[in-house]
């Protein structure tokens, strides 16, 4: 059976409408069926709606995504009660500890994301993992820092990812790789992803999960919730109305 591969981060301005053509364009050649924009927590409705018919011209599934960016663990449960039921996937930018402990316990947050800010500030560890994996919550690898770095820069920066995509396998977090730039010169294709995942270890059934079937499912999962007939996991309101 043919992969559905996903680009759950395409960190394109959703308001320069050239851009987006451009990096769209360049997502469907490359073979992808689905791929999610950052838009601003303000969702303009048709902001979202140019972007998305921009994906339905060149074929391609667009997902409303939205990148929290909480500097304390009030501001993220602030944001998820009001951004939760408006967007298809909701990432947490983990730039401190507590955050990211607090981020990978709640089911309401669908990936975590570490900024390349300082390398010593990379800290997805046991304690991160444990609790994502009983909360549904998968580690995001973004593949652009690792295509600008050279030198010694790259060098650390596939240390750290060895060491935290090995603990996110050793408690079953699944694990999203995304390309995370803005530059279409920096996309690649699925298959290219693939390979440069083997650089830290993700190799096999696993780096081809991380470009298809671990981001559509957060995808199926959170559209299905979005969905108005959605009560709760397992119960839908299929009719309405006296005769129910």
């Amino acid at each position: 059976m043919k992969r559905t591969c996903a680009d759950l981060h395409l960190c394109v301005d959703p308001n320069d409408v050239e851009r987006v053509s451009r990096v769209v364009s360049k997502a469907s050649r490359l073979g992808y069926a689905l791929v999610a924009v950052p838009f601003p927590p303000r969702l303009d409705e048709a902001v979202v709606g140019k972007v998305r018919k921009e994906c339905e011209e060149f074929g391609t599934e667009l997902v409303s995504r939205v990148d929290l960016r909480p500097r304390t663990t009030e501001d993220l449960l602030s944001g998820l009660r009001r951004l939760r039921r408006r967007f298809e996937v909701v990432a947490v930018m983990c730039e401190s500890k507590h955050v990211a402990r607090q981020a990978a316990k709640d089911r309401r947050v669908d990936v975590l994301n570490f900024p390349l800010l300082d390398f010593r500030r990379r800290f997805f560890d046991a304690a991160e993992a444990e609790l994502a994996s009983s909360s549904l919550v998968s580690l995001e690898v973004d593949m652009g820092p690792l295509l600008r770095l050279e030198g010694v820069a790259r060098v650390k920066l596939l240390s750290n990812l060895r060491r935290e995509v090995a603990t996110a396998k050793d408690f079953r977090v699944p694990i999203v790789v995304s390309s995370g730039v803005a530059d279409e010169m920096l996309m690649r294709k699925p298959a290219e992803l693939v390979a440069l995942a083997s650089l830290f270890d993700l190799s096999g059934v696993s780096a081809l999960d991380a470009v298809s079937s671990n981001p559509v499912t957060i995808v199926r999962r959170n559209q299905g919730k979005l969905d108005h007939g959605f009560v709760a996991p397992g119960i839908r309101v299929i009719r309405r109305g006296r005769d129910c």
